[in-house]
């Protein structure tokens, strides 16, 4: 019985003493700027959330909504500008996946496979930074 307890008395004050020397050592990598308080890294992470949920909102509005916000209007500058076209997003009555169309000379031409992936990508992009930056 006696060394049982002297085996748990030993092996707390060990874990006590990794545990002084793991506090001491974030302290001191805090001191020196390797990493940011552990405050600041979760307010990052629930601002990016934050962030993303809004985005995702816009990019609703901007699909949904025929009448655009100034912010929204400014997303779809950016695309036209980036990828020299304009752009319609629509939901088909049917219920399928959004529908990106790509005003051309021809008319309106739906765009699918590796382009389509590639201008939700930029549009997913060029939202999460105006949100963010126009965030507080």
């Amino acid at each position: 019985m006696k060394t049982q307890s002297a085996n748990v008395r030993t092996m707390l004050r060990t874990y006590g003493k990794q545990l002084t020397s793991a506090k001491r050592l974030a302290r001191f990598r805090q001191a020196m700027g390797a990493s940011p308080p552990l405050d600041d890294v979760a307010k990052q992470a629930k601002r990016r959330q934050m962030v993303e949920r809004i985005a995702h909102e816009v990019i609703e509005n901007l699909i949904v909504n025929a009448e655009h916000t100034p912010v929204v209007a400014a997303i779809l500058r950016q695309m036209e500008e980036e990828f020299q076209s304009r752009f319609v997003f629509e939901y088909p009555v049917d219920g399928r996946d959004v529908q990106i169309l790509k005003e051309t000379q021809q008319g309106a031409q739906e765009i699918t496979g590796a382009e389509r992936a590639k201008v939700m990508r930029r549009l997913w992009e060029i939202t999460l930074s105006k949100v963010d930056a126009t965030m507080l």
